[in-house]
């Protein structure tokens, strides 16, 4: 089974991933006329541009970096050699996998109840959640039968 569902959950992590990053989060609209829909991308380099850099190498790391190299690490343990497995600091960065969908809900949340602008979630938002969660599975997948031990039938 492992053979099967595995890789299926990899690609759609890693497609809902880049997606997720790449397409708006949101849609904010103020006084009618004003609407900014940003990425993920997009909202970390406007704050590294607008000189909140600590703020912006917060998030990429933590929305960016991490993911991707959690990523990275499941598709080495899947693919690679067979006596890769996922090392243990893995589970540090699962910890922090929800934060960045977190942050954008206060945002949605923040920007509705102020009065100022109304938000609305963008697919963005919504491929990026999905890869959170296909992550995880794959991540669980892959513990649960590291290569090499007989349970890839």
């Amino acid at each position: 089974m492992r053979r099967a569902l595995l890789p299926a959950l990899l690609y759609l992590a890693t497609l809902s991933f880049a997606l997720g990053v790449t397409l708006p989060l949101l849609r904010v609209e103020r006084l009618f006329f004003f609407t900014q829909e940003p990425s993920l991308v997009g909202i970390v380099a406007a704050l590294w541009a607008d000189g909140d850099r600590l703020l912006s190498l917060v998030i990429g790391l933590f929305s960016l970096v991490f993911p991707a190299m959690k990523l990275g690490l499941l598709h080495h343990a899947a693919y690679g050699p067979p006596a890769s497995a996922l090392p243990a600091w893995m589970r540090a960065l699962a910890n922090w996998s929800m934060l960045d969908v977190v942050l954008v809900a206060l945002v949605i949340f923040a920007a509705k109840t102020s009065g100022v602008a109304k938000a609305f979630t963008q697919p963005g938002l919504w491929f990026f959640a999905a890869s959170v969660v296909l992550t995880a599975a794959a991540s669980a997948i892959a513990k649960r039968n590291p290569p090499g031990d007989g349970a890839e039938a």
